[in-house]
């Protein structure tokens, strides 16, 4: 009997273990400046982060088009164990349905560069236990997102050591036409904005100052020749990055299992920045 008792005892252990140790969620509000409103965010907190002192190195995940602040913890929601087992903060901000995450030169209510590069980590810095330095700090989402990460990563090294992209819409030019760019970028005949705003052109124009860059794609991905296309100009800019082709197509459980090699590769650079 008494063994029969430690056998339950170890399966209930089993299941009741896991759950003892679970990243925590909140859901606020960030206030822009630049744009005259606040803007949903979520932050992803390990569950060490109310037991010390302790201040954690952050990731920045941005969803991507159609979507918001919500769709990495409800639809990967494997994000708060990463969480959990490379012990950072992962803050989710809300970059509007279709901003492509720039300061739109058509809108003045859309300045979303601004907001994801400057307003939200101070915000996150000012009210959180953060590692408040570059060093410390990722960016890095999913299409939109994606291209919003690697875009404001590139231009915002100063505030952000690491950069990465999943499924990223690399060049924005032959998709001119759709996923409504031309609300944020304008429809303009010598596509002068489609040119300026996409990371293929950013990365030639604007010296890299990042310190680690990883981005990947799915080998049946819509967008899969953007990123090939991105990959072999930073290996003619003699940039070094981390590019990763996968099977699998645009949907969530690609995403859902790229984030844990990304969370991997940002974890190590958090800690190789530590050592130095």
């Amino acid at each position: 009997m008494t063994k029969y008792i430690a056998f339950l005892y170890l399966i209930v252990a089993a299941f009741v273990a896991p759950a003892l140790k679970a990243a925590s969620v909140d859901t606020i509000n960030i206030y822009s400046h630049a744009m005259h409103k606040s803007g949903k965010c979520v932050i992803i907190l390990p569950e060490s982060y109310n037991t010390g002192e302790n201040r954690y190195p952050v990731v920045y995940l941005l969803h991507g088009y159609g979507g918001d602040y919500s769709d990495w913890v409800k639809k990967a929601a494997i994000v708060k164990k990463y969480v959990d087992e490379f012990q950072l903060i992962v803050v989710c901000p809300d970059g509007h349905y279709n901003s492509w995450y720039v300061d739109s030169p058509v809108d003045s209510a859309i300045k979303y560069e601004s907001y994801i590069s400057s307003e939200v980590p101070n915000y996150v810095d000012s009210a959180y236990h953060t590692i408040a330095e570059r060093g410390s700090r990722a960016i890095t989402g999913l299409s939109m997102g994606g291209h919003g990460a690697l875009s404001i990563g590139w231009k915002h090294a100063d505030i952000f050591g690491a950069a990465g992209s999943m499924s990223g819409v690399q060049n924005l030019l032959p998709w001119k036409n759709k996923y409504e760019m031309v609300k944020v970028l304008g429809d303009t005949l010598n596509n002068t904005n489609f040119l300026r705003y996409a990371v293929v052109n950013i990365v030639k124009e604007v010296p890299n100052r990042l310190s680690a860059i990883i981005f990947d794609c799915g080998v049946d991905d819509p967008f899969i020749e953007t990123n090939r296309q991105l990959h072999k100009d930073l290996l003619l800019l003699k940039v070094n990055h981390d590019y990763t082709e996968r099977n699998g197509s645009h949907n969530w459980p690609y995403w859902s299992n790229a984030i844990g090699y990304q969370l991997m590769f940002f974890h190590k650079y958090f800690i190789d920045k530590k050592d130095k």
